[in-house]
């Protein structure tokens, strides 16, 4: 009876799945569409890896290295796992009215990871700036990127809705509990090291230390190469997609 009723409630959440998907699948128009797209950019993990290496080598904050990086390892252990157990293929590999409006991704769907890296990392910029004004701003660009992802067909509500809970819960987490502990600890290391590192501006072997200006330069090669031999990966599942549908 259990399974009956287990297996009716996930035919049910399927079905509102599908309906709010086809309902705004597209929905606002040529423009709207074009906006979500370049919003929708703000979950994916090169701009927060990129924050993170910043904000450790090129501007030294241990506040804000502390925050954004354990928000971002966080969902990355997280909704790794989950992709992996649960295996949900994307809408558009199974609705074949459902419209694909940016890249397609060949990543598991559920949750959404664009969801849990703009949630998190939103809330916890929007606390750390203590601006209501940029507070505002994150909570607008939140609202538009989760649902550029329902709008541009690459994930279910569901996917979006439990990637939002798992942000907040990554927020909490990063503020409240582990937040002190890696500061103190980042803290501890420079003290042990003996290495004088000035905070909150532009790291001065930046201009002395060539060793160090090739350091830079390759770990952010390194991420920007990922970050393109990911998109000419999907270039070519797309293809190969296109030519097997």
């Amino acid at each position: 009876m259990d399974s009956i009723k287990l297996n009716d409630l996930k035919k049910k959440i399927n079905q509102w799945d599908k309906r709010i998907l086809i309902k705004y699948n597209g929905k606002g128009g040529h423009y709207f569409t074009k906006l979500l797209q370049y919003l929708s950019f703000l979950g994916e993990e090169t701009i927060w890896v990129s924050l993170i290496t910043i904000f450790l080598f090129i501007w030294y904050d241990p506040v804000y290295l502390s925050h954004i990086g354990f928000a971002y390892l966080f969902g990355l252990v997280i909704i790794v796992i989950i992709k992996a157990i649960v295996k949900r293929e994307r809408p558009f590999k199974k609705h074949e009215n459902i419209k694909v409006f940016t890249r397609r991704p060949f990543s598991n769907s559920f949750p959404s990871w664009h969801t849990y890296n703009i949630v998190s990392q939103g809330l916890t910029i929007g606390c750390l700036s203590n601006s209501i004004y940029l507070i505002l701003l994150f909570l607008v660009l939140i609202g538009l990127v989760i649902f550029s992802r329902i709008q541009l067909g690459v994930h279910y509500p569901t996917d979006v809705i439990v990637g939002f809970i798992f942000g907040i819960i990554g927020f909490i987490l990063t503020i409240f509990v582990f937040s002190d502990p890696i500061i103190d600890l980042l803290y501890y290391i420079e003290n042990v090291s003996n290495i004088a590192i000035e905070q909150n501006k532009l790291n001065p072997l930046l201009f002395e230390n060539v060793w160090y200006i090739l350091l830079c330069i390759l770990i952010f090669g390194a991420i920007y190469l990922l970050a393109l031999f990911k998109l000419i990966k999907n270039l070519k599942k797309r293809k190969t997609f296109n030519n097997t549908y």
